[in-house]
């Protein structure tokens, strides 16, 4: 009995790692939202929009993730947020520029 549990013990040291880091995974992939014309309003947006590969536009070449929490819950004077002005160009990721002004 005592083999047995510090047998198991010995392997479940070796594969914390290895847990921890499918862990940091999925948290990082929740935290994540792709790109793409399921995206229908604002809200749809959850997580930093992740690109996929080959997109060329400007707002997947400069949104990064300090930007996007710096700004991702706020609306400028008129109370357009910044969901709204990113999102044609998540919706549509062959965009050239992908950010659109929703007011002056």
């Amino acid at each position: 009995m005592y083999d047995g549990v510090s047998a198991m013990i010995a392997k479940e040291k070796e594969l914390r790692p290895k847990v921890e880091q499918a862990v940091e995974k999925v948290k990082k992939e929740k935290e994540a939202c792709n790109c793409g014309p399921h995206l229908k309003k604002p809200e749809d947006i959850n997580g930093f929009p992740v690109f996929p590969a080959g997109t060329k536009s400007l707002l997947s070449k400069h949104l990064t993730k300090d930007v996007w929490k710096q700004l991702k819950n706020t609306k400028d004077s008129a109370g357009v947020s910044f969901k709204l002005a990113i999102l044609s160009g998540c919706q549509n990721t062959d965009s050239g520029i992908g950010c659109y002004a929703g007011s002056h």
